[in-house]
């Protein structure tokens, strides 16, 4: 399962991969040249899945490089901060960029990061949520800093993709869209306080 991490630059994407994967934060995080990856297994209902997640540059003369990591990926968290309202105004550029050039059945999730610095927010979560709903995409806030979220945006969007791609799979129907006619991405609702594993028991591979 191949993810990509995508936004502005500076808004803590590589700092997320890197609380994921190996439980890390480095406040002197420098920015991304071209693409990094890291990886990690996680247990979906009774299956392990492995998680190849893509950090993108975030810095326009990057673009052409990271663009082409878009194809294969069945994920993305599109992240901004919420301290800074452009990173979050260029979020509709960034969707653009993912429509264009990734998978159309792609499963998206919008990732407020920074959520650590509430004092200092520009972006109402409100705004955000409705711009998710508005596109069909699930919404987060998150803060690599303090841990708060992560894990729970990274499990929400690969359960919500073992999920699909398992029902894919037991149709029959691989190569088919599994989205609803004309959708660019598959909606996500997600439920912090249930367990990933309650439900969906149907769609497992046996």
């Amino acid at each position: 399962k191949i993810m990509v991490l995508i936004g502005d630059s500076g808004v803590g994407k590589s700092n997320l991969l890197s609380r994921f994967t190996r439980n890390e934060f480095n406040l002197e995080s420098k920015s991304t040249i071209g693409v990094e990856f890291a990886t990690r297994s996680i247990h979906v209902e009774g299956k392990t899945v492995k998680a190849q997640i893509w950090d993108t540059a975030g810095q326009e003369r990057y673009r052409a490089i990271t663009s082409a990591y878009y194809r294969g990926a069945v994920g993305a968290l599109l992240v901004y901060d919420i301290a800074k309202h452009l990173t979050y105004e260029n979020a509709e550029r960034w969707l653009k960029e993912l429509q264009d050039h990734a998978d159309s059945n792609i499963v998206i999730m919008l990732v407020g990061n920074k959520s650590d610095l509430r004092h200092l927010r520009a972006v109402p979560m409100d705004e955000a949520k409705a711009f998710a709903e508005k596109h069909g995409l699930s919404f987060l806030e998150t803060s690599a800093l303090d841990s708060s979220n992560v894990e729970l945006a990274f499990q929400t969007i690969l359960t919500e993709i073992y999920r699909i791609v398992s029902q894919r799979q037991m149709s029959g129907r691989a190569d088919d869209s599994f989205s609803p006619s004309g959708s660019r991405v598959v909606p996500i609702t997600v439920q912090p306080t249930q367990s990933s594993g309650k439900q969906g028991a149907c769609c497992q591979n046996n």
